[in-house]
């Protein structure tokens, strides 16, 4: 396969390495861009990089091998004007190349992902198990941001974004780990890159009840400040709905709490509402979850808006897992970056980010899971009204639709709830009475 830039010659200048739980990542900085193809060879596994027009410039003193499929790299001339890298391997392995133009301070870059044969996406949903007795845990998929090639946002003194949000997505691991009926998950736990599509759908795939992506700001002006708190924007909520409903025969199109529900079987009308319905409950769970935490950290730290803010960011477009993508503080200015470099802020910043997670899901703790018998008294909810069961009204809901739904009447509704009429609001706690 052949790969084909604007210029046909430029050099190796640098080689870096990144590792990833399901692949390496090998950067090759370039001093302009190039033509080059890959190729896989047995007996014994290689993998084959020609540059045309190429030489190579860089050191491999420093790259460590340890715990990679890569044996041995060399390197060496190929008619006459270019450049032929070998990659010895230990095993067979999927090879995947493409390269990055000139941008932002960052050289021409070809990049070499490096898979093992037969590798697949895990998924984690059996590993979700009870912890306290036979009572489901509520799982949060915390995301920290960039990673590997991609550094984020970088402070005073060559601090990076990727550094500083992975150290406070570990923090808040670890507090959320400790609080009985809650459990936590890294989308990445080390220093390599993620793509955005796949944060969101590895949070999917686990049946997360909440995504938490976890950034630091940054801008040009030094004086910009603040932590602020993201959910989608309903422009990117849009977007996303045509997205699936284009593709409603993919098997990962499924949508729905536990991603029961699939398209594939339903007319283009009622594919649409459901996924409608669907992306409207899960855009009020994050606005109100992101509120709860946005308070909680406006309690000790300086705010950059002092309302959830909503953008069409990729990983924020799951249909039917509550997301929100918290600005842990601005990177660039010097006072709030010394303060995230530091290990008791940090520490502060997870417990606020969690603080307002424990809040919002003991007022919508999800059926069967220790938290929801805890908060009822230790009483089961599925699969029925249960006293004191409460349900927070999202856009489309009625009092006819809640009712349909915990099996009650809409006149027992408003009696426990002691509504005069059938007005309701988005973000109001209705109390479900027994059925």
């Amino acid at each position: 396969m052949l790969f084909v830039a604007d210029v046909n010659s430029a050099n190796v200048e640098g080689v870096r390495l990144w590792r990833a739980p399901d692949h390496t990542r090998l950067v090759f900085d370039l001093s302009g861009p190039v033509e080059h193809k890959i190729f896989s060879l047995k007996q014994p596994d290689r993998i084959v990089i020609d540059i045309d027009k190429s030489q190579f410039k860089a050191s491999l003193a420093s790259l460590d091998f340890d715990k990679t499929s890569i044996s041995k790299m060399r390197y060496g001339k190929r008619d006459k004007d270019d450049l032929r890298v070998v990659l010895d391997m230990a095993k067979t392995t999927q090879p995947r190349s493409f390269v990055l133009k000139k941008h932002a301070g960052k050289p021409d870059r070809l990049v070499i992902d490096i898979y093992g044969e037969g590798t697949k996406t895990q998924k984690t949903v059996a590993k979700v198990q009870p912890s306290v007795g036979s009572k489901k845990d509520i799982l949060i998929a915390i995301d920290a941001g960039h990673g590997g090639e991609d550094p984020g946002s970088i402070g005073p003194g060559g601090i990076y974004e990727k550094t500083v949000v992975l150290k406070i997505s570990k923090a808040l691991k670890s507090i959320i780990d400790k609080e009985p009926g809650f459990k936590a998950t890294l989308i990445r736990n080390g220093d390599y890159y993620v793509e955005n599509t796949l944060r969101r759908q590895k949070a999917r795939e686990m049946r997360a009840d909440l995504f938490v992506s976890i950034h630091s700001d940054g801008f040009t002006d030094p004086r910009a400040k603040g932590a602020s708190v993201f959910a989608l924007s309903r422009r990117g909520a849009t977007s996303q709905m045509a997205r699936i409903l284009a593709s409603k025969a993919n098997e990962s199109d499924l949508i729905g709490g536990a991603g029961s529900v699939s398209l594939s079987d339903k007319d283009d009308v009622l594919a649409g509402v459901l996924v409608d319905l669907s992306m409207t409950a899960t855009l009020a769970s994050s606005l109100d979850v992101g509120g709860r935490v946005l308070k909680n950290m406006g309690s000790f730290t300086s705010l950059h808006k002092n309302h959830v803010e909503q953008a069409a960011f990729i990983v924020l477009k799951s249909p039917d897992v509550p997301s929100i993508l918290v600005e842990t503080g601005f990177i660039t200015n010097p006072k709030e970056s010394k303060k995230l470099k530091s290990p008791a802020h940090q520490q502060k910043l997870a417990k606020a980010v969690f603080k307002g997670i424990k809040a919002y899901f003991y007022d919508n703790p999800p059926e069967g899971t220790y938290v929801a018998w805890k908060k009822y008294g230790g009483k089961e909810t599925a699969g029925r009204g249960a006293g004191g069961q409460s349900h927070t009204i999202a856009a489309g809901d009625t009092l006819s639709s809640i009712a349909k739904k915990y099996k009650i009447s809409v006149t027992e509704l408003k009696n426990k709830n002691k509504l005069t009429s059938s007005t309701i609001r988005i973000g109001q706690v209705l109390t479900i009475p027994a059925s």
